[in-house]
Order: structure tokens, then C-alpha cells, then sequence
């Protein structure tokens, strides 16, 4: 096939282009610039988006012996993941760039454009896997799987992408990236959001949306607590970083249950008012055949979270997933991701962005 590998700068993308080489493919590797001004972006050789990348990438492409490009995307990233991120942080959720990004620019403009170009696939270094059936997998590396960040893929996404990476472990791929003679070998994986320069997510946030004073106030009792400069530098589940005045009676931490952006109210409370066992999602995307009916599956709501057995029902135009053991501190504008039981295997059937949360409990029921 002819194929574009989609270059980060990283060892796992690298190593993804070289074995598609090996597998027989013409490959064109191609990295993408995704900063209008590379100097307001973090810095650093750290494996993502950094303005040093892209020559780490370039190079990687040189030993490899593939033709190589960059692709201008910053248009287009500031308007899908940096403009989303604002947004969904004023309307009060939490968001995921780097899922966003995936959806967005790496399986959407990026197929696109190389589709019309002429080529039959895309090649990334994302630990995960496609099954016989054609359908995303579990990596064999769990501490590596990303099968939730892609999770996001439409079917025609899904079919028109290679993940060579999915049945090796990472410290495997270090050692083949040296083999190979590739410079990358020990670079250090990238952990941060490469549009915030110096990881200060609140300090970012706080200069585009600006500041507004309001109350942190206990759900239970309605008593103030404190005060914020934005509703938006919190997310639900935060322990640290709230700035109360007292601590609470019996002593233990205090976490953000609810956010009200309308009236800028950010409310507290102990860790048990954050048990949810019912999630709510909106529009899912259906990576297998669509259901219709209650099911049996396994969800996750973080990119290397815990997995809750569930049982999940289409309905409403949405997904419900009813947990059959409570999660904490579960923030809409997350994914939840729906697997197969782990007994039937481990593919991703269905994905969602989280709309809501309730505890039966809570309810009385």
C-alpha cells in the first residue's frame, strides 16, 4: 500500500514508520506543525508537539531512507482542540486535548488530506490493535494501551489506519529503535498539553477566559468556604488547589463535587459525595455493530483508568451506562469508552462524551 506515517518527533511513530517499510509499503513520513507561534509552545524534546520535534522526526525519516514533509495544521488545531478546550472548560467540563487532537487533526484532517493524495492509510505509533474483524483493540502493553484515546475513530477512520505498535511492549520498541539506529531511541515520552507552555493549566485558562470572583461553598450545608477567581480552574474530583479557609470537621480532604459556571459556584464536599454508578452520555460513536438494547460491557472513563463492569443501554440518542461498582470523581467532557467483557475478548464497541452523572444511591433508589 502507499502509505502516510504520521510523524511526532517520538520513538513510538518512528518505529512505526520503519516497520511499515519493512511490511512492503511505500511509506511517506510527514509531521505536523501545529503551533502558529512554535514559541509559545512547550519546549523541550519531549516526544508530542515541541518546536524540537519536528527535526527529530525529519531525522528519524533521513535513517529510515522515506521521503519526508511538513504538514501546516495550526489553523486547524487552534480552532479544534485549543478553541474546545477553552470552551468546554467555561461551560463548566473537563475536556481532553489529546483525544480531541486524535479525532480532530490526526484521524480527521489528516486522513482527509491523505486520502486525496492518493494514499491508502495512515500509520501511527499509538499503542493499540485491529482485530481480523476490523475492529480497535487493547494493546498487549497496558500501561501503553491508548485504545481509549481512539476510541473517538468513526469505522472509516478506523479502516484506513495502521497501528503497527499494538502487540509489542514499549521497552521492546526502545530497544528496536536503537537497532535501527534511531536517534529517538530514549526519548522521553510526552505527558503535558503541548499548548501550555509551562504546564500551568489554571494560569492558561485564566488568561483567555479572565478572571471572575466566586464562592466555594459546602454542598451539604451551603456554608462559604472560600472564594475563586474562576469556576473554570477547577474540575470535579480536584483535591488540591482549592484555598479554603477552615478544614473540615472531621478533619478529611475535601473535594469538588459540582461546577456551575452560570453563577460561577464551585461546590465541595468529602470524597464519598463523588460515588456515581449511573453516566450519561451524549451521541455515541459505534466502532462495532450498533446496539439497541441493554448490554453487557466494560467501560472506562480515563485514558489509564480503572475498568467497571456495566451494564449500558442506547437510549435517548445517547448512552447510559449503569456501573455495577461505583466510580469517584467521574467529570463530564470525559470519554467513556464501552469494551466487550473481558471474557469475550477486548475490543472497543462504542464511545461517548460524558453528559452527566447520578448514584442510585444518592437517589434513594
Amino acid at each position: 500500500m502507499r502509505v502516510l506515517a504520521a510523524m511526532s518527533g517520538g520513538v513510538d511513530s518512528a518505529v512505526a514508520a520503519a516497520r511499515a517499510v519493512e511490511a512492503g509499503h511505500d511509506v511517506t513520513g510527514v509531521h505536523l506543525a501545529l503551533s502558529k507561534n512554535p514559541q509559545t509552545y512547550r519546549t523541550g524534546a519531549r516526544g508530542c508537539c515541541t518546536i524540537e520535534d519536528s527535526r527529530d522526526a525529519r531525522r528519524a525519516a533521513d535513517v529510515i531512507g522515506i521521503p519526508f514533509y511538513v504538514w501546516d495544521m495550526a489553523e486547524r488545531f487552534h480552532e479544534d482542540v485549543v478553541e474546545d478546550f477553552y470552551a468546554e472548560y467555561a461551560a463548566g467540563r473537563t475536556p481532553n486535548p489529546c483525544l480531541r487532537c486524535n479525532e480532530k487533526i490526526k484521524f480527521a484532517a489528516v486522513l482527509d488530506r491523505a486520502m486525496a493524495l492518493g494514499f491508502d492509510a495512515v500509520v501511527t505509533g499509538h499503542y493499540a490493535r485491529k482485530g481480523d474483524d476490523g475492529l480497535l483493540r487493547r494493546a498487549v502493553d497496558p500501561g501503553k494501551d491508548q485504545s481509549y484515546v481512539l476510541a473517538v475513530l468513526t469505522p472509516a477512520q478506523l479502516a484506513g489506519s495502521l497501528f503497527p505498535l499494538g502487540d509489542t511492549p514499549k521497552d521492546q520498541v526502545r530497544v528496536e529503535a536503537e537497532d535501527r539506529g534511531l536517534a529517538v531511541a530514549r526519548k522521553p515520552d510526552s505527558h503535558d498539553i503541548c499548548f501550555i507552555a509551562d504546564g500551568d493549566t489554571s494560569g492558561f485558562l485564566k488568561n483567555k477566559l479572565g478572571r471572575k470572583e466566586g464562592e466555594i461553598v459546602d454542598a451539604a450545608s451551603g456554608e462559604v468556604l472560600g472564594s475563586h477567581d474562576g469556576s473554570h480552574q477547577f474540575t470535579v474530583g480536584q483535591r488540591h488547589g482549592l484555598g479554603l479557609k477552615r478544614p473540615a470537621a472531621d478533619g478529611k480532604p475535601r473535594y469538588v463535587l459540582s461546577i456551575t459556571p452560570v453563577d460561577n459556584r464551585v461546590e465541595v464536599g468529602p470524597r464519598e459525595a463523588l460515588r456515581v454508578d449511573r453516566i450519561r452520555t451524549g451521541a455515541p460513536v459505534w466502532l462495532a455493530a450498533e446496539r439497541t438494547g441493554p448490554f453487557e460491557a466494560e467501560i472506562q472513563l480515563r485514558a489509564h483508568g480503572e475498568v467497571y463492569p456495566a451494564t449500558v443501554t442506547p437510549e435517548d440518542g445517547g448512552l447510559t451506562a449503569k456501573l455495577h461498582k461505583p466510580a469517584y470523581g467521574v467529570a463530564a467532557g470525559q470519554a467513556l469508552v464501552v469494551y466487550e467483557p473481558s471474557e469475550a475478548g477486548d475490543a472497543v464497541l462504542a464511545s461517548g462524551t460524558i453528559d452527566s452523572t447520578s448514584s442510585v444511591e444518592a437517589a434513594g433508589v
